[in-house]
């Protein structure tokens, strides 16, 4: 009988990476993100308002692992208007510091943040596979943003016969 090398290798040690801390951190986190957006939302309408803007439609499709905003449009009323170059307070946390930070972004940006962060919120992943496409409407007077929100998939159905 001849000796040979174990085909498997040796069980791994016991992670000593603390999944629990990780996951208690990213909620924290999120919940801190979370807290934010109500006065991120106040700002911008004080602004739009302050502008003379009734509402902002933001347009976005995305498809194949990639998705992007198509376009962004101002309104005041009937009538399509620019955005002025008046900028607001932001705040926002980044990855590396634990403190909020308040940036002072141009209307417009404030805008496009937060349509990402939205989707981000309610349908994470909209840009991969078939994707998605929509529309937000951010309605200054209402204080209130509405979503309508369209998915693409793909679909087969199987038939089978025996005659």
């Amino acid at each position: 009988m001849t000796q040979t090398e174990p085909a498997l290798a040796a069980p791994l040690r016991p992670s000593t990476v603390d999944f629990g801390a990780i996951l208690a951190a990213h909620a924290e986190r999120t919940a801190r993100t979370l807290a934010l957006r109500p006065g991120n939302k106040d700002r911008l309408f004080d602004g739009l308002m302050a502008a003379g803007i009734t509402h902002v439609t933001v347009i976005f499709d995305g498809a194949g692992d990639s998705g992007q905003i198509e376009s962004i449009g101002a309104w005041a009323g009937e009538t399509a208007v620019d955005f002025p170059a008046t900028e607001i307070p932001y705040a926002a946390l980044t990855w590396d510091d634990p403190e909020v930070e308040i940036r002072q972004l141009p209307l417009e940006d404030v805008v496009e943040q937060l349509t990402y962060d939205f989707l981000s919120d309610t349908h994470g992943g909209w840009e991969n596979n078939d994707g998605a496409w929509g529309e937000f409407c951010f309605d200054a007077a209402a204080r209130c943003i509405h979503l309508e929100f369209n998915e693409r998939f793909t679909s087969s159905e199987l038939y089978t016969h025996d005659f």
